[in-house]
């Protein structure tokens, strides 16, 4: 029986709903708060009000991407859950290296050493500090979904062992795996690492890669089997590319392989920030645009596909 993992516990696919495969609710660090105070995003009930919006406006579930010690919060998370009534999933992982100045660790254990921590957040628990402290107290809160990142065209040798130890959790877990393309670059060079330790590309799903504006960069991504999460609409209020370019792959044949989410680590994206134009934008400028049968797909079975387990 296929399940999807939430902060509140697991259920069935079908009860996600519209779904943001792709958003930072809570991000609570002191490095962020010190070195991006524009994406520290530390309050439950910041979060709350925004998240209740997207409720409003039909979203059931969002993925919060916020892997390991970068800023993951997870009673937070569960706390903007209860309040809401939208689920949330959380991740495991890792995220860039410019979040762990301070734990030299995320980039130097053994992937095996990294595949356990990451297994049992979603078998066990998320730790209560979050791996920033000397002891570990997990919480009945559990990841469903495993983040690793890459900032380049070909991935470092600490970024090959991160995608390791994804493919060890994968394998241990069936989790899928949500990858971060800076800038959308690298997106075909991450599916092949993955795909050499024996992930299945329809088990990842790529992020940000609609940051690049090339139709045959996406082709020659898509053509790998691997999903899209498309995150770019809230930056393009007065440009159309992201919601072209889903319909130019969805008339192409690729529809059953993407899915969107905001991205929206940014306060001056947050109407109850006083920025905009709110992580309720995304779909709302989907439903506008796009046909019911590909926001269904988009929103909602797509998702619910990748993120059961």
């Amino acid at each position: 029986m296929s399940t999807v993992r939430t902060v509140l516990g697991d259920i069935d696919p079908g009860d996600l709903g519209a779904t943001y495969l792709h958003e930072h609710l809570i991000i609570d660090h002191p490095l962020v708060e010190d070195r991006f105070p524009h994406i520290f995003l530390p309050s439950a009930e910041d979060a709350t009000r925004e998240v209740r919006r997207c409720r409003e406006a039909g979203v059931g579930a969002m993925v919060d991407a916020m892997p390991c010690a970068s800023g993951r919060n997870v009673s937070k998370l569960a706390e903007v859950s209860r309040a809401t009534g939208v689920h949330v999933i959380a991740s495991t992982g890792l995220h860039t290296a410019k979040y762990y100045a301070a734990a030299p660790w995320a980039f130097s254990l053994s992937p095996v050493a990294l595949a356990d921590l990451f297994t049992a957040d979603i078998e066990v628990g998320i730790d209560r500090f979050d791996y920033t402290g000397p002891v570990v107290d997990r919480t009945p809160h559990r990841a469903g979904i495993v983040k690793v990142a890459t900032i380049g065209d070909s991935p470092s040798d600490a970024e090959r062992r991160l995608f390791e130890a994804a493919a060890i959790t994968h394998q241990r877990t069936g989790a899928p795996v949500l990858t971060h393309c800076e800038e959308g670059r690298g997106a075909v060079a991450q599916v092949e690492l993955l795909a050499a330790s024996g992930v299945d590309p329809s088990r990842v799903v790529i992020s940000h890669t609609d940051k690049v504006r090339d139709l045959a960069y996406h082709r020659d991504l898509l053509a790998t089997g691997v999903n899209v999460e498309y995150d770019q609409v809230l930056r393009q209020t007065e440009d159309t590319w992201t919601l072209d370019l889903i319909e130019t792959m969805a008339s192409e044949g690729r529809l059953s392989q993407i899915m969107a989410g905001t991205d929206g680590a940014r306060r001056t994206l947050w109407t109850e920030l006083g920025g905009g134009p709110g992580l309720a934008y995304l779909i709302e400028a989907l439903q506008s645009r796009l046909g019911p049968e590909v926001c269904r797909a988009v929103l909602v079975d797509n998702p619910a596909r990748l993120l059961a387990f």
